[in-house]
């Protein structure tokens, strides 16, 4: 099984995978560098495949790196990643959270209700990551564990990295009535129900609120 790293330079992160006769796959574009005996491919979407991406607006070219090697993944971020050990597991991640994992994960898409996924943030579509094997995600800051057992969770954001894909996901009023949620400031909230495990990021880290701050301030051109 591969092994990955998280390498930090200067504050900055990125992946280090190590592989040993052994296969990997990544998003599109994660590459940094790599060094070793290790051929890069990228296999031809079909046909359904291709049409899901531009309905998606994911890309579905997520090639393999094969051999023996390290390959290191970026470009560099503020963020934070973690490794997610799946045995026989589905999971929903946000959009941009999949950075790469081992070859016998399965890589697809999530289909959210219409209105769940038009008006809550997260969009009508989602990575889902199926199988058994090693994944690693991206955030804006550490990730923290919520366990759910027969209870619900309410996120007010996109916060929510990750979700395990038998949960239930809906957007909501915050208050059950019309006026309560107007007043109340918070309008619409994503509302996860079941027993399961979720990830949340709710505090970016440092140097993303830093870089953040910096950019509120600065003038906008012709403005």
């Amino acid at each position: 099984m591969a092994t990955f790293e998280v390498i930090e330079q200067q504050g900055l992160k990125m992946i280090k995978a190590t592989i040993n006769n052994e296969t990997i796959r990544a998003e599109s574009g994660a590459l940094h560098y790599m060094q070793g005996q290790v051929e890069l491919e990228s296999s031809k979407p079909t046909a359904g495949g291709f049409l899901k991406s531009m309905v998606t607006k994911e890309s579905i070219f997520r090639p393999t790196y094969k051999g023996t090697g390290t390959v290191f993944f970026g470009p560099p971020i503020f963020g934070e990643y973690m490794l997610l050990n799946m045995n026989n597991e589905e999971w929903v991640l946000d959009r941009g959270a999949y950075v790469c994992s081992d070859e016998s994960v399965e890589i697809g898409v999530f289909r959210n209700k219409a209105v769940t996924g038009l008006v809550g943030g997260e969009g009508l579509w989602q990575t889902l990551v199926k199988g058994s094997g090693q994944v690693v995600m991206q955030a804006q800051g550490p990730l923290q564990t919520i366990d759910l057992q027969n209870d619900r969770l309410v996120v007010d954001g996109r916060f929510a990295v990750a979700r395990q894909a038998h949960l239930s996901y809906a957007v909501q009023r915050a208050s059950k009535s019309l006026l309560g949620s107007m007043t109340s400031g918070e309008g619409l909230v994503n509302v996860i129900e079941g027993t399961g495990r979720v990830y949340l990021a709710p505090v970016p880290n440092i140097y993303v609120s830093l870089i953040d701050s910096v950019a509120m301030r600065m003038p906008i051109p012709g403005g």
